[in-house]
């Protein structure tokens, strides 16, 4: 059965690169270990630096992050998450991050399904990613660092 060719799978993180997040904000790094086509859904580690600002975005489905260090909130909320801390972000939010000056950089592991929407201060759309934009990026760093890309499509 096809199901029993689907293989339990580990990506060493050593093993994919740190890509900037341009032209968003090039301090800002991605490492994707999944760019998943069938479910539209990324699992990808995030490195902010303290105090940065990122754009406001909306999340056409869900997010879950997981904070692996530092400390870092959605300027719309009271909340701090700080390292093991679990953020569910429900379908159709919209929230602007901002890593907390003072506790270093801010390490996300998320899972990211759908689209996000960057606005601008009048919520006009100004940028959309989603897995095939983030496939799009993992490709030109590699062939520009002369990386052989993984396949990110598949697990494992």
């Amino acid at each position: 059965m096809l199901h029993e060719q689907i293989l339990t799978s580990v990506i060493d993180d050593e093993s994919v690169p740190w890509i900037p997040f341009a032209p968003y904000a090039d301090n800002v790094l991605l490492k994707y270990f999944r760019l998943d086509p069938v479910r539209g859904e990324m699992i990808v580690m995030m490195k902010m630096p303290a105090g940065i600002r990122m754009p406001r975005h909306h999340h056409s489905g869900t997010v879950i992050a997981y904070t692996l260090e530092g400390r870092w909130k959605y300027l719309e909320h009271d909340w701090i998450a700080g390292p093991g801390s679990v953020v569910y972000e429900t379908a159709a939010s919209s929230h602007t991050p901002q890593a907390q000056p003072g506790h270093g950089d801010v390490v996300l592991l998320t899972i990211v399904t759908g689209d996000l929407v960057f606005l601008d201060e009048n919520d006009k759309v100004i940028a959309m990613e989603n897995w095939k934009t983030s496939l799009g990026r993992y490709l030109t760093f590699c062939r520009n660092a002369s990386i052989t890309p993984r396949d990110l499509t598949a697990f494992g």
